[in-house]
Protein backbone atom coordinates (compact mmCIF):
# COMPACT_ATOMS: atom_id res chain seq x y z
CA UNK A 1 0.00 0.00 0.00
CA UNK A 2 1.60 3.55 -1.13
CA UNK A 3 2.57 5.61 1.87
CA UNK A 4 -0.54 8.26 2.63
CA UNK A 5 0.73 11.68 1.20
CA UNK A 6 1.42 14.45 3.44
CA UNK A 7 -1.04 16.68 3.83
CA UNK A 8 -0.87 20.53 2.07
CA UNK A 9 -0.08 23.09 4.22
CA UNK A 10 -3.49 25.56 4.22
CA UNK A 11 -1.17 28.38 3.58
CA UNK A 12 -2.26 30.32 0.47
CA UNK A 13 -0.23 31.53 -2.31
CA UNK A 14 -2.46 34.22 -2.94
CA UNK A 15 -6.00 35.20 -1.95
CA UNK A 16 -8.10 34.49 -5.16
CA UNK A 17 -10.14 31.13 -5.33
CA UNK A 18 -12.27 29.83 -8.34
CA UNK A 19 -14.60 26.98 -6.05
CA UNK A 20 -15.36 25.80 -2.48
CA UNK A 21 -15.28 22.23 -1.91
CA UNK A 22 -17.78 20.76 1.04
CA UNK A 23 -15.52 17.58 2.40
CA UNK A 24 -17.56 15.26 4.70
CA UNK A 25 -17.55 12.11 5.90
CA UNK A 26 -20.31 10.19 3.27
CA UNK A 27 -22.58 7.31 4.08
CA UNK A 28 -24.70 4.68 2.22
CA UNK A 29 -28.06 5.80 0.16
CA UNK A 30 -29.46 2.32 0.61
CA UNK A 31 -29.44 -1.17 1.78
CA UNK A 32 -27.12 -2.45 -0.32
CA UNK A 33 -24.34 0.15 -0.04
CA UNK A 34 -24.26 -0.05 3.70
CA UNK A 35 -21.85 -3.24 3.61
CA UNK A 36 -19.49 -1.58 1.11
CA UNK A 37 -19.52 1.62 3.03
CA UNK A 38 -18.28 0.43 6.25
CA UNK A 39 -15.75 -1.69 4.98
CA UNK A 40 -14.15 1.50 3.11
CA UNK A 41 -14.44 3.07 6.94
CA UNK A 42 -12.78 0.51 8.18
CA UNK A 43 -10.05 -0.60 5.71
CA UNK A 44 -7.00 -1.07 7.51
CA UNK A 45 -8.57 -0.87 11.14
CA UNK A 46 -8.20 -4.59 13.16
CA UNK A 47 -12.14 -4.51 13.61
CA UNK A 48 -14.43 -7.63 14.26
CA UNK A 49 -16.53 -8.49 11.11
CA UNK A 50 -19.11 -8.90 14.27
CA UNK A 51 -18.91 -5.51 14.94
CA UNK A 52 -18.73 -4.29 11.27
CA UNK A 53 -22.26 -5.76 11.02
CA UNK A 54 -23.44 -4.97 14.61
CA UNK A 55 -23.21 -1.22 12.89
CA UNK A 56 -24.30 -2.35 9.96
CA UNK A 57 -27.78 -3.41 11.83
CA UNK A 58 -27.61 0.22 13.22
CA UNK A 59 -28.20 1.72 9.06
CA UNK A 60 -30.51 -0.63 8.89
CA UNK A 61 -33.02 0.63 11.40
CA UNK A 62 -33.20 3.86 8.70
CA UNK A 63 -33.77 1.48 5.54
CA UNK A 64 -30.22 1.42 4.95
CA UNK A 65 -29.69 5.04 3.99
CA UNK A 66 -27.99 7.71 6.07
CA UNK A 67 -29.34 11.01 6.91
CA UNK A 68 -25.60 12.79 6.18
CA UNK A 69 -25.73 12.42 2.64
CA UNK A 70 -29.10 14.45 1.88
CA UNK A 71 -27.85 17.17 4.92
CA UNK A 72 -24.97 18.01 2.66
CA UNK A 73 -27.05 18.35 -0.34
CA UNK A 74 -29.45 20.47 1.62
CA UNK A 75 -26.57 22.39 2.81
CA UNK A 76 -24.48 22.50 -0.70
CA UNK A 77 -27.74 23.72 -2.01
CA UNK A 78 -28.12 26.66 0.95
CA UNK A 79 -24.24 28.17 0.32
CA UNK A 80 -24.62 28.52 -3.37
CA UNK A 81 -27.73 30.31 -2.55
CA UNK A 82 -26.15 32.27 -0.15
CA UNK A 83 -22.82 32.83 -2.38
CA UNK A 84 -24.88 34.07 -5.37
CA UNK A 85 -27.27 36.67 -2.92
CA UNK A 86 -23.93 38.34 -2.49
CA UNK A 87 -22.24 38.36 -5.60
CA UNK A 88 -19.60 35.92 -4.62
CA UNK A 89 -19.20 34.17 -7.85
CA UNK A 90 -18.47 30.16 -6.66
CA UNK A 91 -19.25 27.19 -7.38
CA UNK A 92 -19.88 25.00 -4.40
CA UNK A 93 -18.62 21.19 -5.28
CA UNK A 94 -19.02 18.02 -2.47
CA UNK A 95 -16.80 15.24 -1.72
CA UNK A 96 -16.46 12.57 0.61
CA UNK A 97 -14.35 10.58 2.66
CA UNK A 98 -15.87 7.13 2.41
CA UNK A 99 -18.89 7.44 -0.18
CA UNK A 100 -20.08 8.57 -2.87
CA UNK A 101 -19.10 11.43 -4.44
CA UNK A 102 -15.57 10.31 -3.50
CA UNK A 103 -12.81 13.44 -2.99
CA UNK A 104 -11.18 12.09 -5.97
CA UNK A 105 -13.99 11.62 -8.44
CA UNK A 106 -14.82 15.46 -7.46
CA UNK A 107 -11.53 16.38 -8.04
CA UNK A 108 -11.44 15.04 -11.29
CA UNK A 109 -14.88 17.10 -12.06
CA UNK A 110 -13.52 20.07 -10.55
CA UNK A 111 -10.51 19.72 -12.77
CA UNK A 112 -12.23 19.04 -16.53
CA UNK A 113 -14.81 22.47 -15.23
CA UNK A 114 -11.15 24.67 -14.60
CA UNK A 115 -10.73 25.00 -11.27
CA UNK A 116 -7.48 25.43 -10.03
CA UNK A 117 -7.86 26.76 -6.45
CA UNK A 118 -10.33 26.24 -4.49
CA UNK A 119 -11.44 26.86 -0.35
CA UNK A 120 -12.59 23.56 1.22
CA UNK A 121 -15.29 23.44 4.43
CA UNK A 122 -14.63 20.57 6.54
CA UNK A 123 -17.74 19.45 8.39
CA UNK A 124 -16.72 19.64 11.58
CA UNK A 125 -15.71 22.34 13.89
CA UNK A 126 -13.37 20.82 16.06
CA UNK A 127 -9.64 20.10 15.89
CA UNK A 128 -8.63 16.47 15.84
CA UNK A 129 -7.03 13.95 13.77
CA UNK A 130 -10.15 12.66 12.76
CA UNK A 131 -11.94 15.91 12.37
CA UNK A 132 -9.32 18.24 10.42
CA UNK A 133 -6.09 16.25 9.88
CA UNK A 134 -7.33 13.04 8.34
CA UNK A 135 -9.36 15.67 6.24
CA UNK A 136 -6.37 16.80 4.84
CA UNK A 137 -4.60 13.53 4.13
CA UNK A 138 -7.87 12.63 2.72
CA UNK A 139 -7.35 15.72 0.31
CA UNK A 140 -3.74 15.15 -0.52
CA UNK A 141 -4.55 11.09 -1.21
CA UNK A 142 -7.65 12.34 -3.60
CA UNK A 143 -5.06 14.93 -5.28
CA UNK A 144 -1.93 12.23 -5.73
CA UNK A 145 -4.39 10.22 -7.35
CA UNK A 146 -5.78 12.76 -9.46
CA UNK A 147 -2.51 13.88 -10.57
CA UNK A 148 -0.94 17.30 -12.21
CA UNK A 149 -4.40 18.66 -13.49
CA UNK A 150 -5.67 17.88 -9.49
CA UNK A 151 -6.46 21.87 -7.97
CA UNK A 152 -4.81 23.37 -5.14
CA UNK A 153 -6.63 22.88 -2.13
CA UNK A 154 -7.04 25.22 1.22
CA UNK A 155 -8.50 24.25 4.14
CA UNK A 156 -11.16 26.83 6.09
CA UNK A 157 -10.45 27.32 9.81
CA UNK A 158 -12.37 25.89 12.52
CA UNK A 159 -15.34 27.40 13.76
CA UNK A 160 -15.89 26.20 17.57
CA UNK A 161 -16.47 29.99 18.47
CA UNK A 162 -17.22 32.07 15.39
CA UNK A 163 -20.19 33.44 16.24
CA UNK A 164 -22.35 31.85 13.21
CA UNK A 165 -22.04 28.39 14.97
CA UNK A 166 -22.12 29.37 18.81
CA UNK A 167 -25.39 31.74 17.97
CA UNK A 168 -27.69 28.72 15.96
CA UNK A 169 -26.48 26.42 18.76
CA UNK A 170 -27.73 28.78 22.22
CA UNK A 171 -31.18 28.92 19.62
CA UNK A 172 -31.60 24.94 19.11
CA UNK A 173 -30.83 24.81 22.56
CA UNK A 174 -33.32 27.62 24.49
CA UNK A 175 -35.94 25.43 21.59
CA UNK A 176 -34.95 22.46 23.39
CA UNK A 177 -34.83 23.82 27.15
CA UNK A 178 -38.42 25.26 26.14
CA UNK A 179 -39.64 21.70 25.89
CA UNK A 180 -39.36 21.23 29.62
CA UNK A 181 -42.30 22.28 31.87
CA UNK A 182 -41.96 25.47 33.16
CA UNK A 183 -42.09 24.23 36.71
CA UNK A 184 -38.79 21.87 35.70
CA UNK A 185 -36.90 23.63 33.29
CA UNK A 186 -34.32 25.34 35.80
CA UNK A 187 -33.71 21.87 37.17
CA UNK A 188 -33.56 20.13 33.77
CA UNK A 189 -29.63 18.86 33.53
CA UNK A 190 -28.19 20.67 30.36
CA UNK A 191 -25.83 17.73 29.23
CA UNK A 192 -23.42 18.44 26.02
CA UNK A 193 -22.57 15.66 23.43
CA UNK A 194 -19.65 15.03 21.37
CA UNK A 195 -18.12 12.10 19.45
CA UNK A 196 -15.03 9.80 21.71
CA UNK A 197 -12.11 9.96 19.99
CA UNK A 198 -8.82 7.83 21.79
CA UNK A 199 -7.14 9.64 24.21
CA UNK A 200 -4.05 9.57 23.15
CA UNK A 201 -5.64 11.25 19.90
CA UNK A 202 -6.79 13.83 22.16
CA UNK A 203 -3.17 14.29 23.44
CA UNK A 204 -2.15 16.08 20.45
CA UNK A 205 -4.69 18.06 19.55
CA UNK A 206 -7.02 20.71 20.95
CA UNK A 207 -10.52 18.84 20.50
CA UNK A 208 -11.38 18.84 24.56
CA UNK A 209 -10.47 22.50 25.18
CA UNK A 210 -12.62 23.72 21.83
CA UNK A 211 -15.51 21.41 23.21
CA UNK A 212 -15.53 23.40 26.29
CA UNK A 213 -15.28 26.40 25.12
CA UNK A 214 -17.66 26.03 23.08
CA UNK A 215 -19.94 24.22 25.75
CA UNK A 216 -19.14 27.10 27.96
CA UNK A 217 -20.09 29.99 25.50
CA UNK A 218 -23.32 28.08 24.36
CA UNK A 219 -23.87 27.90 28.68
CA UNK A 220 -23.50 31.28 29.13
CA UNK A 221 -25.50 32.84 26.63
CA UNK A 222 -28.60 31.25 28.09
CA UNK A 223 -27.40 31.61 32.10
CA UNK A 224 -26.58 28.47 32.68
CA UNK A 225 -23.82 27.61 34.18
CA UNK A 226 -24.40 23.72 35.18
CA UNK A 227 -23.63 21.90 32.21
CA UNK A 228 -21.98 18.57 31.70
CA UNK A 229 -19.99 17.68 28.71
CA UNK A 230 -19.89 13.66 27.69
CA UNK A 231 -19.27 11.41 24.34
CA UNK A 232 -20.87 8.98 22.37
CA UNK A 233 -20.28 7.13 19.75
CA UNK A 234 -17.25 5.33 20.61
CA UNK A 235 -15.98 2.25 18.11
CA UNK A 236 -12.28 1.28 19.94
CA UNK A 237 -11.46 -2.12 21.40
CA UNK A 238 -12.18 -1.91 25.72
CA UNK A 239 -8.75 -1.75 25.77
CA UNK A 240 -7.77 1.56 24.73
CA UNK A 241 -8.96 4.35 26.47
CA UNK A 242 -11.05 6.91 25.20
CA UNK A 243 -12.23 10.22 26.47
CA UNK A 244 -15.41 9.46 28.89
CA UNK A 245 -17.96 9.82 30.08
CA UNK A 246 -20.17 7.78 28.04
CA UNK A 247 -23.24 9.77 27.77
CA UNK A 248 -25.56 6.22 28.44
CA UNK A 249 -23.06 6.01 31.57
CA UNK A 250 -23.23 9.46 32.53
CA UNK A 251 -27.41 8.91 32.42
CA UNK A 252 -26.95 5.73 34.58
CA UNK A 253 -24.95 7.11 37.20
CA UNK A 254 -27.14 10.06 37.60
CA UNK A 255 -29.91 8.22 38.85
CA UNK A 256 -27.84 7.08 41.46
CA UNK A 257 -29.17 7.40 45.36
CA UNK A 258 -29.02 11.89 45.68
CA UNK A 259 -28.23 12.42 42.25
CA UNK A 260 -31.89 10.94 40.81
CA UNK A 261 -32.64 13.74 37.42
CA UNK A 262 -36.07 14.31 35.87
CA UNK A 263 -35.17 15.71 32.98
CA UNK A 264 -32.36 16.32 30.90
CA UNK A 265 -31.51 18.24 27.45
CA UNK A 266 -28.83 16.37 25.42
CA UNK A 267 -27.19 19.17 23.03
CA UNK A 268 -25.39 17.54 20.37
CA UNK A 269 -22.29 20.11 19.96
CA UNK A 270 -20.16 18.01 18.31
CA UNK A 271 -21.73 17.46 15.10
CA UNK A 272 -23.51 19.66 12.78
CA UNK A 273 -26.22 17.70 11.33
CA UNK A 274 -28.42 15.23 12.78
CA UNK A 275 -26.89 12.01 10.85
CA UNK A 276 -26.48 8.83 11.87
CA UNK A 277 -24.46 9.21 15.75
CA UNK A 278 -27.47 11.68 15.86
CA UNK A 279 -30.37 9.89 15.05
CA UNK A 280 -28.95 6.43 16.50
CA UNK A 281 -26.91 6.91 19.26
CA UNK A 282 -29.20 9.66 20.87
CA UNK A 283 -32.32 9.84 19.05
CA UNK A 284 -32.66 5.70 20.07
CA UNK A 285 -30.22 4.29 22.52
CA UNK A 286 -29.73 7.33 24.85
CA UNK A 287 -33.61 7.96 24.97
CA UNK A 288 -33.88 4.20 25.44
CA UNK A 289 -31.50 4.25 28.32
CA UNK A 290 -33.94 7.73 29.53
CA UNK A 291 -37.05 5.65 29.06
CA UNK A 292 -35.59 2.61 30.83
CA UNK A 293 -34.56 5.00 33.63
CA UNK A 294 -37.49 7.08 33.82
CA UNK A 295 -36.08 10.48 32.50
CA UNK A 296 -37.59 12.48 30.13
CA UNK A 297 -35.16 13.42 27.77
CA UNK A 298 -35.31 16.19 25.14
CA UNK A 299 -32.40 16.76 22.28
CA UNK A 300 -31.24 19.60 21.27
CA UNK A 301 -31.11 20.13 17.07
CA UNK A 302 -27.81 20.46 15.20
CA UNK A 303 -26.90 23.54 13.29
CA UNK A 304 -27.90 22.37 10.15
CA UNK A 305 -28.77 24.64 7.57
CA UNK A 306 -29.49 27.34 9.56
CA UNK A 307 -29.48 30.50 7.96
CA UNK A 308 -26.54 31.90 10.55
CA UNK A 309 -24.79 29.27 10.19
CA UNK A 310 -24.79 29.23 5.96
CA UNK A 311 -23.76 33.23 6.36
CA UNK A 312 -20.49 32.02 8.98
CA UNK A 313 -19.54 30.23 6.60
CA UNK A 314 -19.97 32.73 3.49
CA UNK A 315 -17.57 35.22 6.14
CA UNK A 316 -15.16 32.76 6.27
CA UNK A 317 -15.10 32.36 2.69
CA UNK A 318 -14.40 36.11 2.35
CA UNK A 319 -11.56 36.07 5.25
CA UNK A 320 -9.62 33.97 3.41
CA UNK A 321 -9.79 36.00 -0.07
CA UNK A 322 -9.42 39.28 1.86
CA UNK A 323 -5.84 41.14 2.72
CA UNK A 324 -7.29 42.19 5.39
CA UNK A 325 -9.70 40.18 6.89
CA UNK A 326 -11.84 40.26 9.70
CA UNK A 327 -11.54 36.98 12.00
CA UNK A 328 -14.85 36.66 14.13
CA UNK A 329 -14.68 34.73 17.18
CA UNK A 330 -16.45 34.28 20.70
CA UNK A 331 -14.54 33.53 23.87
CA UNK A 332 -11.10 33.36 25.26
CA UNK A 333 -9.46 30.99 22.88
CA UNK A 334 -9.66 33.59 19.95
CA UNK A 335 -10.14 32.60 15.98
CA UNK A 336 -8.20 29.09 15.09
CA UNK A 337 -4.94 28.87 13.04
CA UNK A 338 -5.63 29.03 8.93
CA UNK A 339 -2.46 27.58 8.75
CA UNK A 340 -2.19 23.74 10.35
CA UNK A 341 1.75 23.03 11.90
CA UNK A 342 3.25 20.04 10.38
CA UNK A 343 2.24 18.19 13.29
CA UNK A 344 -0.76 19.72 14.11
CA UNK A 345 -3.23 16.56 15.47
CA UNK A 346 -1.06 14.31 14.65
CA UNK A 347 -2.43 10.49 15.42
CA UNK A 348 -0.62 7.02 15.00
CA UNK A 349 -2.30 4.66 16.52
CA UNK A 350 -1.14 1.74 18.42
CA UNK A 351 -3.30 -1.56 17.13
CA UNK A 352 -3.15 -4.82 18.17
CA UNK A 353 -1.58 -7.84 15.08
CA UNK A 354 -4.40 -9.53 13.75
CA UNK A 355 -6.22 -12.28 15.20
CA UNK A 356 -5.47 -10.45 18.96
Amino acid sequence: MPPVPSPQSSAPHSTAYDALLVVSFGGPDGPDEVIPFLENVLRGRNVPRERLLEVAEHYQHFGGRSPINEQNRQLVAAIERELAEHGLQLPVYWGNRNWHPLLADTLRRMAADGVRRALALVTSAFSSYSGCRQYREDIARAQQEVGPATPHVDKLRVFFNHPGFIEPMVERTRAALAQIPADRRSEAILVFTAHSIPRAMAENCRYEEQLREACRLVAERIGRDDWQLVYQSRSGPPSQPWLEPDVNDFLKRSQEPGARIQDVVLVPIGFISDHMEVVYDLDTEARETCDRLGIHMVRAATVGTHPRFVQMIRELVVERMSAAPERLALGKLGPSHDVCPDDCCLYTPKRPAAGK
